[in-house]
């Protein structure tokens, strides 16, 4: 019997708890994803296995964030150290400046094969077993490839993405590069509904390719093949070479200390960096009370100016001008914070010169903690799908810049600027563990509002989730979510901002964390936005 009813309407407020758990625990957006990974710890796997049995397994589970294609990037607590991966790809060796001009494009688009990069998750799954995995790496690959082979049932926000999908790829329709897409992920010729059975046969064939050769046939075997050989026949800019050569990079992660707790983040080409020059913008003033125009205010402003001066100038590190001790310095911090007043300011970047994405975490009882996160960037990404593989490719090019003078102009095995950043938290050189907030340019406004809920504020780490969130979304223009008191609207309004009130919660970003306590115990939340959930042991 068919009960009728609305999956995506929610008319009463509903309350989440943290969790807790000592054994073990895994953060994401996706239920089934998230019994994946916890059931590598039960099988004897450490929260490495367990995030990268939830990160494969998203890939089928919620495959309008991020796919086969997609980029990672991870931030592993283990031995008393925290260390960094950026699983970012890199552009083809025959994506130019010039190559684009002659197509008359003055923008790099989000569709079709110019803002395809290499596709860096799988090679970061296989990197980060070979540093710190515990399991097999084979033990990994089947819950998403039983998911992909059997079918399983779509959420509501999977499907209200499906639906989006359909409708932004609706011109796309009738171009052969694009038919990978509707063949692979609407079969029925329509998205699927919630609570209907989605079947990915040929995720399932690829990924016991990658299982079986530690992802190599992503890179130099037969997937690698097929890639080359659709971007030829569809006017694609990617070839095996750009496929063969490329590898993750270990990276040393950047950090800055706010009010005692050290936010760590992946230097550039990400955008953790923003995060940090915010929340040192921020640190010079007091923050009492969360619910006052003052401190809503001072956030918003603090972001703004962090986040220009991002945009402007954080691109692949090998071709930055700049160095990351800048944007981190107190004279830095000090220049920015004399530009907040009572009024919004219309930020401008300061003159250098002087001077659809998953995000999860994991913990296991050995203190192991992951921060992980990977995406295709927008949607399905580029659109462009490998067929009968399953491969999405992502559109994380269209990041680049067509300023011949941009650190982050277009250009060939480049890294975009990238918009996904895991975090980690310390307190005295011990961890207090792994958070993120999915959403594009929302992730580092996200992470500034979770730390100071957190920190400033004392929530536990659902409330710092729950709480109402701001977003700036360029000039002096500010979105608020419906639960925003409407007395701050109205200030911030008074005080020169444009201020709309956006009732899509989604687009605030999508949240997970895990805090350990002083005796060892996990806590966990995820975001009450999406069908995040915490699965703890």
């Amino acid at each position: 019997m068919n009960m009728q009813f609305d999956a995506s309407q929610y008319p009463y407020a509903s309350r989440r708890e943290v969790v807790y758990g000592r054994r073990g625990m895994v953060c994401t957006s996706q239920t089934l994803a998230a019994q994946a990974g916890l059931d590598m710890l039960k099988q004897g796997g450490n929260a490495v296995d367990a995030a990268l049995a939830t990160a494969i397994s998203l890939v089928v589970l919620e495959p309008t964030s991020n796919g086969l294609g997609s980029d990672a990037f991870a931030l592993i607590w283990t031995k008393g150290r925290l260390h960094g991966l950026n699983g970012s790809g890199w552009s083809p060796q025959g994506l130019t400046w010039d190559s684009l001009h002659d197509k008359g494009l003055d923008a790099v688009p989000h569709r079709g094969w110019a803002p395809v990069m290499v596709p860096g998750a799988p090679a970061a799954w296989a990197e980060i077993h070979e540093q710190f995995g515990k399991l097999p790496f084979e033990a990994l690959f089947e819950p998403a490839i039983y998911y992909a082979e059997h079918g399983y049932a779509v959420m509501p926000n999977l499907a209200a993405m499906l639906a989006e999908s359909w409708e932004s790829f609706a011109p796309y329709r009738e171009e052969e590069a694009f038919s990978g897409l509707f063949s692979t992920f609407f079969p029925e010729g329509r998205p699927a509904r919630a609570g209907e059975i989605l079947h990915l046969p040929d995720h399932a064939a690829s990924l016991r390719l990658l299982r079986d050769t530690r992802c190599r046939a992503l890179y130099d075997g037969e997937l690698a093949e097929a890639i080359d050989a659709w971007s030829r026949r569809t006017g694609g800019y990617i070839r095996r070479d750009d496929l063969a050569e490329y590898k993750p990079q270990w990276v040393e992660p950047i950090h800055t200390n706010y009010r005692g707790y050290d936010v760590w983040e992946i230097p550039p080409n990400g955008h953790g960096l923003v995060v940090l020059m915010a929340m040192n913008i921020a640190k010079g003033f007091d923050f009492v009370e969360r619910d006052t125009v003052e401190s809503f205010h001072r956030q918003i402003e603090a972001m703004k100016l962090a986040f220009t001066d991002g945009r402007q100038y954080i691109a692949d590190p090998r071709f930055m001008k700049t160095d990351v001790s800048y944007w981190l310095s107190d004279e830095y911090a000090d220049m920015r914070r004399s530009l907040i007043g009572e009024e919004a300011v219309l930020p401008t970047p300061t003159d250098a010169n002087n001077g659809g994405t998953v995000y999860l975490c994991a913990a296991d009882a050995e203190g192991n903690m992951v921060s992980y996160i990977q995406s295709n960037f927008d949607g399905f990404g580029s659109g462009i799908v490998i067929p009968g593989r399953g491969i999405a490719l992502s559109d994380r090019g269209s990041n680049f810049s067509m300023d011949r003078s941009s650190d982050n102009c277009v250009g060939p095995r480049k890294k975009s600027y990238h918009t996904i950043i895991p975090g980690f938290l310390t307190k005295d050189g011990q961890p207090v563990g792994p958070f993120g907030v999915m959403g594009g340019f929302m992730q580092p406004q996200g992470q500034m509002q979770v730390l100071m809920n957190t920190i400033d504020y004392h929530l536990n780490p659902q409330a710092a989730l729950d709480a109402p969130r701001w977003q700036w979304v360029g000039g002096k223009r500010i979105e608020v979510e419906p639960a925003v008191p409407s007395e701050i609207v109205e200030g911030l309004r008074a005080r020169g901002h444009d201020v709309v009130v956006n009732p899509n919660i989604i687009s605030y970003g999508r949240g997970q964390i895990i805090w350990r306590n002083d005796e060892g115990v996990l806590m966990g939340a995820t975001e009450p936005r999406a069908d995040g959930v915490v699965a703890a042991w």
